[in-house]
């Protein structure tokens, strides 16, 4: 059964940073791709973040330059840094491992994690 944990969020200035962890569980973490994904109160979910099987990376527009994704295999767990952070960032974060379709990445598991709330500030 996949287990995703995720934590670290916080409330937070305008400006500061938050490192987030995900424990991943019940799958060959090595061999996925994985994501963190983003839901702010009456908003869609957002892919954020994603990181494949062989370390490389991709972000979303909204967080590029600010954001970085990476993993620890040994571990079974993805981290999210993230700096310069805006109260527009406030939101429930999410991992999951993803598999990757002719035209986005989708996530792999319908056993989401609680999610990490993180709060900025203004």
């Amino acid at each position: 059964q996949v287990q995703l944990v995720e934590s670290g969020g916080g409330l937070v200035q305008a400006g500061g940073s938050l490192r987030l962890s995900c424990a991943a569980s019940g799958f060959i973490f090595s061999i996925n791709a994985m994501g963190w994904f983003r839901q702010a109160p009456g908003k869609q979910p957002e892919l954020v973040a994603t990181i494949t099987s062989g370390d490389s990376t991709n972000y979303a527009d909204s967080v590029k330059s600010r954001f970085t994704i990476s993993r620890d295999n040994a571990k079974n767990t993805v981290y999210l840094q993230m700096n310069s952070l805006k109260p527009e960032d406030t939101a429930v974060y999410y991992c999951n491992a993803l598999v990757r379709t002719n035209t986005r990445w989708l996530a792999v598991s319908n056993d989401w994690g609680q999610g990490t709330q993180v709060t900025v500030s203004s």
